[in-house]
């Protein structure tokens, strides 16, 4: 067991076998880790749990450098467990370099359909277990995709929760990929109105820099390929607090002129590289959709519903490349869709494009969420749901929470999607407040 002392925090390794498949406990195992995180001086305290699940899919848990955002918030009450999902961080990544050693992409694709939300709750409840007792409930706090997974949780294990928080993470029930993308592309359009309208010159911006992806190749530094429609998914910031604010500086700093002539930066394709790059969590990319799937709501695949819903798009013309730039008017960004095409142009996915292809075509995937069992709810519950979130539909999350019992809900717009992280513990307070009936 490895413990670290970091400012204002002591920090303690748990790694835990857990099954790939927990409906065969005696079949292949994989690691699992968490980092425990206390208060410094009360690490002999007897503090009750709280298991943090993150954004994602795909991400691993966050690295703590001391008591900076909600960390600190939740120390004062708790013990925290940082989860590294499985395939993330230090639990079995799951990645190009390691997948192949599962065997070709149908091997790849058959291991990672374990790896959605209810796997994830079963590893929680196994690290609660072994931490807390089988006969101790903990509290979990769930962010954006992490949510999802306290909905999950709900259905599953409710158990095991002696409370349970949601920040922008309250999943539809009933609606599928397709649904979810064809709620997403009017939010994500008026993102990029509500941009433009702050930054007019980013209309030309983005305008001319579009135009000169399509006549030729440019290269981003690690080898990915910046066209046009890659360029487009740098419209991810946009659902954050300082997205825009921070796409309007890296398309301000585009050009530069030298021997060859005006060309596009190295500090501005840096840039580019580091918003665009799925490196470091190649799995957001590869189990996107899979995280909607659900045979009660469509038994059939996902078959790449976010490309799909584009490609019938009437209302948004502004999305279309070809179509904005033979004529007029600002050029629309992506948001959070995964394409097939993304993997031709990012060499952190390139060895894993049969391996998407495989899971795409994948049907009749478990239902995660129990209606039933949510509607019987007796754990308290309380979600902050952001209005006009652009990564998770503000109207599937109020529907969700009507049929949550007990479901307590803060819809804000003071923050954007990402306010569990930049309110300095205002967020998870309001929702601890909540939950407690204090407010």
């Amino acid at each position: 067991m490895t413990i670290d002392r970091l400012p204002g925090v002591t920090l303690t390794d748990h790694v835990l076998d857990v099954p790939l498949d927990h409906g065969d406990p005696g079949g292949e195992r994989i690691a699992v880790y968490g980092r425990e995180v206390v208060a410094a001086g009360r690490e002999d305290a007897a503090l009750p749990w709280l298991v943090f699940l993150q954004g994602g899919p795909g991400n691993a848990a966050p690295r703590p450098l001391g008591r900076e955002s909600w960390l600190g918030r939740a120390l004062e009450d708790y013990r925290v467990l940082l989860l590294d999902q499985r395939g993330t961080g230090r639990s079995t990544p799951a990645n190009r370099q390691t997948l192949p050693l599962r065997g070709g992409p149908r091997e790849q694709a058959g291991y990672l359909a374990h790896f959605r939300a209810d796997a994830i709750v079963r590893d929680a409840e196994l690290f609660r277990r072994r931490l807390v007792g089988a006969d101790t409930p903990w509290s979990v706090l769930g962010q954006s995709f992490g949510g999802f997974c306290t909905v999950a949780y709900l259905s599953q294990a409710p158990e095991g929760l002696r409370e349970a928080l949601v920040t922008g993470g309250l999943p539809g029930l009933d609606a599928s990929a397709e649904d979810v993308y064809r709620a997403a592309y009017p939010r994500v359009a008026r993102k990029n109105a509500a941009h433009y309208a702050r930054y007019p010159r980013d209309v030309a911006a983005v305008r001319e820099i579009a135009a000169h992806l399509r006549e030729r190749e440019v290269r981003l530094p690690g080898g990915g390929t910046l066209t046009p429609r890659a360029f487009q998914a740098l419209g991810m910031l946009l659902g954050t607090g300082n997205g825009s604010h921070v796409l309007h500086h890296l398309l301000a700093d585009a050009w530069v002129t030298g021997p060859a002539g005006r060309e596009l930066g190295d500090a501005f394709l840096e840039g580019v590289r580091a918003q665009l790059s799925h490196a470091a969590a190649p799995l957001f990319a590869v189990v996107h959709e899979a995280i909607y799937g659900q045979r009660s709501v469509d038994p059939g695949p996902t078959a790449w519903a976010a490309q799909r819903v584009r490609d019938g798009l009437t209302a948004y013309p502004q999305f279309d490349v070809d179509t904005v730039l033979d004529g007029a008017g600002p050029l629309y960004l992506t948001g959070e869709m995964m394409y097939p095409w993304l993997f031709d142009t990012d060499p952190a996915l390139r060895p894993l494009k049969e391996t998407a292809q495989e899971l795409a075509a994948r049907g009749d995937w478990p239902d995660l969420y129990d209606a039933g069992a949510l509607a019987a709810n007796e754990v308290p519950a309380a979600a902050a749901v952001y209005f006009d979130d652009m990564y998770v539909d503000t109207a599937h999350s109020l529907a969700t929470a009507e049929r949550i019992r007990g479901m307590r809900v803060w819809v804000t717009n003071e923050w954007e999607h990402d306010g569990l992280r930049v309110s300095d513990g205002a967020v998870l307070d309001r929702l601890l407040r909540m939950v407690r009936g204090e407010v």
